[in-house]
This record gives C-alpha cells, sequence and structure tokens, in this order.
C-alpha cells in the first residue's frame, strides 16, 4: 500500500509548477483528478519541448501528468460548475495556479471551497506572491530566474548571466507545495481540520538559494565574486569546477588544493600553504590545475584521484549516463504509453523509495476528458441515463 492511498486530490492547475506537485502526491499513492477546460485543457498540452507530441498531446504534458485522470468542465457553465462542486465534497486535497484573484471571482478560492469542505487542503501557487508590486507579473521560470539573482550567480565573471538549462523554479515550486499539502495532510488527521497551503515561485527560487544567499547577508552585502576561470561556485575556493582534459572533462569537488598538486605532480601547487589563497587566489590556482589535467584523460586522472580518495567524478552525457550501470541499477524509467498505441513514451519515475518499494506507475497521461464520464457516474454527477443531474 502507497502512503497516500485513499486521499482524493483535484488538480485545476496547469503547465508545470502545480501539476508536478500533483504528480508527486499521484506517485505517493493519491488519486488525482485534473479539471481541465473543454476543447483546450491544460495549456501545457500544446506547449512542446523540441516539438515533441505523443498521441497529440506534447511529450511535456504527458511527462508531467502520467498516473492522472481527466475531468472536463467549463466552469462558467452552471451544470458543470455545480459538478466540480460536487467534487469538492468529496476531495481530500486541491491544486489551483492561477494568478491572484482568477479563483475568486470564478468562485473557487479558498474561503468558498471551505464553505463546501471545510476538510480540504487547499493549495495554490503563485508567481511571486499575493501582495506587492510583482504580483501581475508573468510568472515565468526564465524571468524568475533572472530576478532572483540565480542566473546572475552562472557562467565566469565577465560573460553574461547564465540560466539554468532546465524549469528549476516550477520544479523546486512543486516540491514545496507537496511538502506543505502533506503537512497539512497530516495536521488534519490530528485535527479533523483543512489549511490553505500557499508558495511562490519566486519564494521557493530564494529559497533554493539559502545556502549562498545568507552568506552574502552575512558578510556585509558584499557582492559574490565569480572565477574568471572554470566558474562553479561562486563562494567556493579552489579546485572546485568542471576542467577540460585530453579526451573530456573532469569534475573536482573541494579538496586540499597541496595535496592535489602532489596527486597531479603540479609542483607550483606546493607554494599555497595558506587555505585563505585557495580562494584569494583561486584564478591562478585553478589555471595551474587546469593546464595540467589538459595533458591526459579523464581516465587517467581518474584512476590517480579515486585511487587517493580524491573527491571527483567523470562528467557524463545523458547517452553515457543512461548506459552506465550505475543508472541501470537504480530501475530509474519505466514506459508510460497511453493504451492502443504502439508509441512507447519513456519517462523517470517518483525518486521516493519507501520501506524498500520505489514508487512507480505505468499509468498514462490522460487524454482531454478520457475520465469525464466514468468520475461523473461514479460520483453521481449524472444519471443513469447520461443527463445532467
Amino acid at each position: 500500500m502507497k502512503p497516500l492511498e485513499g486521499i482524493l486530490v483535484l488538480d485545476f492547475s496547469q503547465y508545470l509548477a502545480g501539476p508536478s506537485a500533483a504528480l508527486r502526491l499521484a506517485d505517493l499513492g493519491a488519486r488525482v483528478i485534473k479539471i481541465e477546460r473543454p476543447s483546450s485543457g491544460d495549456g501545457s498540452r500544446s506547449m512542446t519541448l523540441k516539438n515533441l507530441i505523443a498521441d497529440k498531446d506534447s511529450v511535456l504534458f504527458q511527462t508531467i501528468n502520467r498516473n492522472k485522470e481527466s475531468f472536463c468542465a467549463d466552469l462558467k457553465n452552471k451544470s458543470n460548475f455545480a459538478a466540480v462542486k460536487k467534487l469538492i465534497e468529496k476531495a481530500d486535497v486541491m491544486i489551483e495556479n492561477f494568478r491572484p484573484g482568477v479563483m475568486k471571482k470564478i468562485g473557487l478560492d479558498y474561503d468558498a471551497v471551505t464553505k463546501i469542505n471545510p476538510r480540504i487542503v487547499y493549495g495554490t501557487v503563485t508567481g511571486y506572491g499575493t501582495v506587492g508590486p510583482w504580483t501581475k507579473k508573468p510568472g515565468q521560470d526564465l524571468l524568475l530566474q533572472s530576478l532572483s539573482g540565480i542566473a546572475w550567480l552562472n557562467g565566469n565573471d565577465g560573460e553574461p548571466p547564465a540560466p539554468f538549462a532546465l524549469s528549476i523554479a516550477d520544479s523546486y515550486t512543486g516540491v514545496h507545495l507537496a511538502e506543505g499539502i502533506m503537512a497539512c495532510l497530516f495536521r488534519r488527521f490530528r485535527t479533523d481540520k483543512g489549511g490553505l497551503v500557499e508558495v511562490s515561485l519566486l519564494e521557493s527560487i530564494l529559497d533554493m538559494q539559502f545556502e549562498v544567499l545568507t552568506t552574502y547577508l552575512n558578510d556585509g552585502h558584499k557582492q559574490p565574486q565569480r572565477s574568471k576561470y572554470n566558474n562553479a561556485h561562486a563562494y567556493l575556493s579552489a579546485p572546485y569546477g568542471i576542467y577540460e582534459t585530453r579526451d573530456n572533462y573532469i569534475a573536482l569537488a573541494m579538496g586540499s588544493v597541496t595535496d592535489l598538486g602532489r596527486y597531479l605532480h603540479i609542483d607550483e601547487l606546493a607554494r599555497y600553504t595558506d587555505q585563505n589563497e585557495w580562494f584569494t587566489k583561486r584564478e591562478e590556482i585553478k589555471q595551474l590545475i587546469g593546464a595540467k589535467l589538459k595533458s591526459e584523460t579523464t581516465g587517467h586522472w581518474l584512476d590517480i584521484l579515486e585511487a587517493n580518495g580524491y573527491w571527483c567524478s567523470d562528467v557524463y552525457s545523458w547517452n553515457r549516463l543512461i548506459e552506465s550501470d550505475g543508472f541501470q541499477a537504480l530501475d530509474f524509467l519505466q514506459n508510460v504509453k497511453r493504451p492502443h498505441t504502439s508509441q512507447d513514451l519513456w519517462t523517470s519515475r517518483c525518486p521516493i523509495t519507501v520501506n524498500g518499494d520505489s514508487m512507480k506507475s505505468s499509468k498514462w497521461a490522460p487524454a482531454l476528458g478520457e475520465d469525464t464520464e466514468k468520475i461523473s457516474r461514479e460520483f453521481g454527477l449524472i444519471s443513469e441515463k447520461g443527463d445532467a443531474l
């Protein structure tokens, strides 16, 4: 039995942050029903990565919305709205990520929903919170990365800010939303009261930087200085970074510069006995290391450094990673192709293991409205003749 079996989640959200939280709940055993607009549904159904489409929906949509059901409802239609309210009566969790004020206008904000179901846990995602001058700004991942300072930390000093090449704000916010929802569910088991869980993309991406932001706040508000050569962390000393070798790259984490000099036979590093210089003179130290590492292959250096317990790693492409024994041992991929199709659709599983069991589920992402009739009959939203109640 999975931890959240018996929990019913209504997912009104779209794109990534809200749906990724609902996906995590689904993988942990909850039943998740997406409430979607007829004809168009979740906006990510048509938003593609590299134009990849499978069974008329984007692969992006199917990645984030596997293991769910789809119920179509026009919330401006009285009978559809009444049907949704009946679902809310039975639900444990409701998730939405519209702009502030939209759900209140519809009549499904937290205050309205708690009158329908006082025990519900209501999760809401915004871009920038519900107060302040930024509430109406578009909550898009690249914009949040740029605004939050995280893009400015990436790339070498003297080069433009570099965003992460993935939707980190959305993904991290989804994790926070799932955490908050599960905490409120736990409280409800003790108090029989639901709750409102609010997260924002901005707060989540700021929290992601808590380590370096705290350093800045307690360092006289001095801006961190990115390394000019192989920058990897603005606050960490040499040798921290990724270096080119004769045939590929190698990553070096925290470690002694003088020890590294002995292992790699870089005699010049012996003079850096003052550990403070590993930071203040990191540019010249990293240049010395980088010049030496180009002379031999990654495998050659890994053999030396790993034998001495020095923290290092090969740098894999996805091709090499997926073919590696370490990745294969995780059993991390699953096929979630839809029924009656020959097109395989591979994606990752939930990363959580409970009592030795991985939270795998091969349940596909639903086609738009795939489960509307089934859900309507199950919850008494239509008569046996198919008429709206």
